[in-house]
């Protein structure tokens, strides 16, 4: 684990959509797909990005823009350079059953597309098969359709695919079909339904919370769910975990300590 920021270069840059960049760099560092690592620029910030892109000693980070942080990150030239420290938090479960279902909701995919390389690396030899599920708002705002290209989309305004959300497509397929284990990650509102799905139908589960995270190693406590710091003792929770946690999709702690009801 790198404890403080080291310094990398940008060796590429795709734009994955409008307003989605992932950047690459190189490292030695061990990632496992759902953990997390700081990214710091020297004179404005430091945010935390999951890695969505692992191969080799390359990595990758997919970028929306919607901030300060963000927008000077989506300036960023190939060449430039960003500071990097982790990996950090509790990363997936990944297991090579078969009958798996991967949720993502907006750049949540981020997070689950490592997992889902992860799988398909994995299932490959099982014979085992990854349904995904990825949900925006508009078609626009869709990622990764060239690397994955049977996901079942799904937009707000039916611009693409299954028009709805991903957890009324969710309960769609559960009609259909069984699974035995599903990877979410998204909104919390969106995670707290596909939580409740996955209790109904008894289907094992693990998400991804996304809270305001600010050290990244549990001292600041800015990350609190119930007493858990989502930064070491996630992101990634199992279901029996989350049914403790009573902030879980009723409450979240804003940038300035503020606890605000959903």
């Amino acid at each position: 684990m790198i404890e403080q920021p080291m310094m990398v270069k940008i060796c590429d840059i795709i734009e994955e959509s409008s307003t989605v960049k992932t950047f690459f760099f190189e490292s030695n560092m061990q990632f496992e797909p759902g953990q997390f690592v700081m990214v710091w620029i020297p004179l404005l910030d430091e945010k935390p990005f999951t890695i969505s892109y692992i191969q080799n000693n390359i990595f990758g980070i997919s970028v929306l823009k919607r901030g300060l942080f963000t927008n000077a990150l989506h300036a960023k030239k190939i060449g430039g350079t960003i500071g990097i420290r982790g990996p950090y938090g509790r990363g997936f479960s990944l297991q090579t059953n078969s009958n798996l279902c991967v949720i993502g909701g907006g750049i949540g995919m981020a997070s689950l597309s490592a997992v889902i390389d992860r799988l398909n690396l994995t299932l490959k030899v099982h014979q085992g098969n990854v349904t995904v599920i990825q949900g925006t708002r508009t078609s626009a705002e869709i990622i990764y359709q060239k690397r994955f290209k049977n996901m079942n989309l799904c937009t707000e305004d039916g611009s693409v695919g299954f028009k709805g959300t991903t957890v009324k497509l969710f309960g769609e397929l559960l009609k259909k079909q069984r699974f035995k284990q599903v990877f979410a990650c998204g909104p919390e509102m969106m995670l707290y339904k596909v939580v409740e799905l996955c209790r109904e139908y008894c289907i094992e589960c693990e998400v991804s919370l996304d809270r305001y995270i600010k050290c990244g190693f549990g001292i600041c406590g800015q990350c609190d769910c119930s007493g858990h710091r989502v930064c070491i003792d996630g992101p990634v929770f199992n279901m029996e975990e989350l049914s403790r946690m009573e902030d879980f999709g009723k409450t979240i702690m804003t940038k300035t300590g503020e606890r605000v009801i959903y």
